[in-house]
């Protein structure tokens, strides 16, 4: 039995597109093909790499294929006036030399993105003052020695216009990245630097927006200078100036961002099409520099940019991108010895067996148990739910109860069924409901937790960002959304203009990336699929902060430790 292609609607209107477009017989291995390319880019690749499944059997349906060795399958493609190659006059796909297939903007995509960060990570950034910047790294990271990879990130990103910073949650990038700010800020005198600063979610512009507020007045460093590092912090979207009605933005090449530095956090969850509309609108000269953990999971769209760009600056010296690539490896939350420290670093490096024995001991901030049944979850997590809620619910003000809330989150791989997200809030409601902690009665109550799964830039409200329902004292008892508000306060809306929301007692491991909570109850599926992978199950663990409950049977859990995510993409750095 060859491999079973489950082909989507889209992938087949696509290919018979592309099929109807093709002068002349089009076989219909050569539509299969085209059906897998756009397969790919539906599953985050950014192409279809042949050599994947060369000689390989493939069933559709009720037919079964068997596909040619990869230069009988680059003839295929070669032929069809269809298929173009680079540098060639434009066509709907693109084979490259390495035999990957293209949907062509994806290939567009690829190529501007790759020539422009070679470019920025060839160039250096002139008129440096090196006895300034010698004195502000003494006094930015003091008593560190020669090879503290903080400071070498810090002279790393004054030195080169491009710049990655990568490190696990704990290693310090946002205190590494505001020393930056201000090492920039001390450089140019008179002459202030433009600064930009931007996260791909609301939710993680607001955390690093915060992080900079809350370490201003510690850092050693005039009042002036002080005063100068910005204090906003916008999505991307926003930055490049997003176009109603289009999905173009106001900010491109023949109009570049207006600024001198950028600096962008959480760049393992920024697309593609993304990250190269972003280096496209930059000026020649800007600098950029790239904040996040390669080994989280990648964007939710095609590509693995930072990934790929990681990969590349760490396999060999000879890369152009390896002088602008720093490894924090320090972890400054977690102890020597910590279980969450030592069972994500097993889950990264795909250690099944260590990784599980982690598990099973519940030492250093690790417990487990197996996947209750489904006639068995409600029974099983009432405890759970209700010591880990219980605070926030009867906090005595909203900021009480958003900064309660943060200390427990359930998360889940799945969004559908008893064990994804619709079934599991659904159950925590019922047991607090039972508790006599809520009333659910209509989609408003007191305490209910929502997240945002739009942008709204009018309102300041966006895809990720998480408030509570709460009485307002000051108007009345009302009931208002409450949100944090990036001066450390909350800030309130009424119900009914909320943009598209969701119930948040659990969510997505995808949507917790940017977030910390202090305890985390991880819940997987009882049967191994397709999004269980190591890179899920690491994002998950390194959400918390002092403890991670993981429920998941051992040979879902080992399976998702040997599954790594494969994303295919051509790019040549």
């Amino acid at each position: 039995m060859g491999i079973e292609y489950q082909e989507r609607a889209i992938d087949r209107h696509f290919a018979a597109f592309i099929c109807r477009a093709a002068a002349g017989e089009v076989s219909d291995l050569f539509r299969l093909l085209v059906s897998l390319g756009s397969s790919a880019v539906g599953k985050g690749s950014s192409c279809f790499n042949l050599a994947d499944l060369e000689g390989e059997s493939i069933v559709v349906g009720k037919r079964e294929f068997l596909l040619p060795r990869f230069e009988g399958l680059v003839k295929l493609l070669k032929d069809s006036p269809a298929v173009g190659l680079p540098g060639g006059p434009p066509c709907p796909l693109v084979l490259d030399g390495s035999g990957h297939l293209y949907l062509y903007r994806y290939w567009q995509y690829e190529q501007e993105l790759a020539r422009r960060i070679l470019q920025k990570a060839g160039a250096a950034s002139p008129n440096l003052d090196e006895y300034l910047l010698l004195d502000g790294l003494a006094r930015l990271f003091p008593g560190r020695g020669e090879l503290d990879r903080q400071k070498e990130a810090a002279v790393v990103a004054l030195h080169r216009q491009f710049c990655v910073i990568s490190g696990a949650p704990g290693t310090g990038k946002t205190s590494t990245v505001v020393r930056i700010l201000v090492l920039l800020l001390e450089q140019d005198g008179e002459r202030r630097q433009r600064i930009a600063m931007a996260a791909p979610t609301g939710k993680a512009a607001a955390r690093l927006k915060r992080s900079i507020h809350d370490m201003k007045n510690s850092l050693d460093c005039s009042d002036e200078v002080k005063a100068a590092i910005p204090d906003d912090v916008v999505t991307i979207h926003r930055l490049l100036g997003t176009l109603a009605g289009s999905a173009r933005f106001r900010h491109s090449l023949k109009n570049p961002l207006p600024f001198d530095t950028v600096i962008i956090d959480e760049a393992s969850m920024v697309a593609l099409p993304m990250m190269s509309a972003l280096v496209t609108a930059l000026r020649p000269d800007a600098r950029l520099v790239l904040l996040g953990d390669r080994d989280q999971l990648a964007s939710v769209e095609p590509g693995s940019v930072l990934g790929d760009i990681c990969r590349a600056g760490s396999e060999t010296r000879a890369s152009p991108l390896s002088g602008s690539l720093v490894m924090l490896e320090k972890n400054y939350r977690f102890q020597a010895g910590s279980g969450i420290a030592e069972i994500s670093r097993a889950v990264n490096a795909g250690q099944e067996s260590e990784a599980l024995e982690l598990l099973k001991s519940c030492a250093g901030g690790i417990s487990w148990q197996r996947s209750p049944a489904r006639e068995e979850l409600q029974s099983s997590l009432a405890k759970k739910v209700v010591e880990g809620y219980r605070g926030y619910l009867e906090g005595t003000s909203p900021l009480d109860a958003l900064e309660q809330f943060d200390r427990f989150r359930l998360l889940c791989a799945l969004r559908e069924g008893p064990y994804g997200v619709g079934g599991l809030n659904h159950t925590v409601e019922s047991i607090l409901d039972r508790e006599g902690l809520i009333g659910p009665k209509g989609s408003f109550y007191r305490g209910r937790p929502l997240m945002i799964t739009v942008n709204n830039h009018p309102m300041q409200l966006f895809n990720g960002d998480t408030g509570i329902l709460f009485p307002d004292s000051e108007n009345g008892g009302e009931l208002r959304a409450f949100f944090p508000a990036p001066d450390g306060g909350a800030r309130s809306i009424a119900p009914e203009r909320l943009p598209q929301h969701e119930t948040a007692y659990a969510i997505t491991i995808h949507k917790s990336q940017g977030s910390e909570f202090g305890r985390v109850l991880m819940i997987l599926p009882p049967v191994d699929g397709e999004l269980m992978t190591r890179e899920l199950l690491y994002t998950g663990i390194t959400r918390a902060k002092e403890s991670v409950e993981i429920w998941a049977n051992e040979e879902v859990f080992c399976a998702a430790v040997r599954k790594k995510t494969k994303r295919s993409s051509g790019f040549n750095f």
